[in-house]
């Protein structure tokens, strides 16, 4: 080989080394930085580019809760929320220069196109000479028991802050998801950026957390719908609904010389009573000394077996919110098992816990995981892949224990507590909670529920966080519970 011949080939050589070892470095170093676009300057007209496609649609009931339509500016599509706020903390938000949220971004390679199921889709675009569309993404929403949850809430006022679950108990699927106060994302999809950026400073800013999704990211002590938990564990144990507890109005603690009390001062209906009856007006002497026979242990396996101390939940995980853990704590000595037992000291849950435990006494005890993902879909329609429910625990109580733990709840619904929650002509069971918090701020209201409970179709939790009333006006039954009944009419009466 002549010279000549040789200086060129080594050139060449030369360039194709230069060239493999940039794009190694493009496709490996800075792999993260270019998959986050909006984070990356160089990629601003891939990131219009894709800001400009028409994204798939988020459905619930086959019709649109986030859309893409037609723009009249350079960007082409639009994103829009017919019901911003009813679902804001479901579908999240799609901006350019502001990040995702939501359903948004946890399913955004389907909504995108980019998802590799679309790919023959993408060829058929190519080579049509048609524009890239994005899939859709069908949700479990109940738009019946959402409309339900979402108004229940709004009625004790704008910025009551509380949270709604509803869940399907044999499959797991969300019917409803509420969060109060929420937010309209469509500010946040503005074509105007200089003005969804200051809308998205001030709700991030916002003392009242409209963008916190209460319903999987808030966990708070659940009070006394945690006692649903701890009399599964007491059936689990061999302890009947007939079985005598004590009654009084106060349980001597052990190791201290306070004395757990019932939330009224008095007696729960004489020295010992039955298990029901317990259940029935929510007496706490009687469950702090349940807690201390059955022991942390037995209390903690309850609890996780129910889905505590666990994260099982993904579908809204994106990079503000996500679930958060329940929690059931270790290492209690006898005073804090006992108030663990209420619901109280360290115990903390979200509303889709409590939902979820409703749930798998409802299911006979097998416990379900949530999802809120029912099936994607091509753009046009056609079915790319469906959720199968799955189970999360399996027996957390037996058939014969969730049957009787079923009828106690009915009680509690029928004479006891939840009396506001009856549904006429039909059976519910149900569990009333007020949960005490720091001494400078009102307790907490929850309610849990299902539906009918002689063949469930649907369990909620509901938290009123604050709704801006007095002390002595809060309660489960008083601020929780009607909502609840709202939830389970909505779907049990259809």
């Amino acid at each position: 080989m002549n010279k000549p011949i040789r200086n060129l080939s080594v050139f060449c050589m030369v360039l194709f080394l230069l060239l493999l070892a940039n794009a190694t470095f493009l496709q490996y170093w800075q792999a993260d930085t270019l998959s986050s676009l909006s984070a990356h300057p160089d990629n601003r007209r891939i990131r219009d580019l894709q800001f400009s496609r028409e994204r798939g649609a988020i459905l619930v009931d086959g019709k649109a809760i986030a859309q893409s339509v037609k723009s009249k500016d350079r960007y082409d599509y639009q994103r829009e929320y017919p019901q911003g706020r009813e679902y804001a903390q479901i579908t999240g938000y799609f901006s350019r220069d502001y990040g995702e949220g939501g359903i948004e971004a946890t399913q955004d390679a389907i909504l995108s196109g980019s998802d590799s199921r679309l790919f023959v889709r993408r060829v058929i675009d190519l080579v049509g000479n048609a524009e890239t569309r994005g899939g859709n993404v069908s949700l479990t929403i109940n738009a019946k028991a959402q409309d339900a949850a979402y108004n229940g809430l709004r009625k004790l006022g704008n910025n009551v802050q509380g949270a709604v679950v509803a869940i399907e108990p044999s499959t797991g699927k969300i019917l409803a998801m509420v969060s109060n106060p929420g937010y309209d994302p469509n500010v946040l999809a503005s074509h105007d950026f200089a003005a969804a950026g200051k809308a998205k400073e001030k709700l991030q800013q916002a003392k009242l957390q409209p963008m916190l999704n209460r319903a999987i990211g808030l966990r708070l002590p659940p009070g006394s719908t945690f006692k649903v938990v701890t009399t599964s564990a007491a059936l689990k144990a061999g302890r009947t609904p007939s079985s005598k507890v004590p009654g009084g109005r106060s349980l001597d603690l052990p190791l201290t010389t306070k004395n757990l009390q019932n939330e009224n001062g008095e007696s729960c209906g004489g020295d010992k009573i039955t298990l029901t009856r317990a259940l029935e007006v929510s007496c706490n002497v009687a469950y702090g000394w349940l807690g201390l026979k059955l022991g942390q242990d037995k209390l903690r396996d309850e609890a996780e077996d129910y889905g505590f101390n666990k994260r099982w939940f993904t579908d809204l995980d994106d990079d503000t919110n996500r679930q958060a853990t329940s929690v059931f704590p270790s290492d209690l000595d006898k005073p804090q098992t006992a108030l663990s037992a209420i619901g109280q000291f360290d115990v903390a849950a979200t509303p889709l816990q409590m939902a979820t435990v409703v749930a798998g006494v409802a299911n006979h005890g097998t416990v379900m995981k949530p999802y809120l993902v029912d099936e994607v879909q091509s753009p046009d329609l056609e079915p790319l892949d469906k959720t199968e429910p799955q189970t999360l625990t399996k027996d957390a109580i037996s058939p014969a224990d969730a049957a009787e733990l079923t009828d106690m709840m009915v009680d509690v619904v029928d004479k006891g507590t939840g009396t506001t929650a009856q549904i006429p002509g039909m059976k519910v069971a149900g569990k009333t909670g007020t949960a005490q918090s720091a001494p400078n701020r009102p307790p907490y209201a929850w309610f849990v529920s299902f539906a009918p409970a002689d063949d469930p179709k649907v369990a909620v939790a509901v938290l009123v966080q604050d709704a801006g009333v007095d002390r002595d006006e809060i309660s489960g039954s008083g601020l929780a519970a009607p909502i609840a009944k709202a939830v389970m009419e909505a779907v049990a009466g259809q």
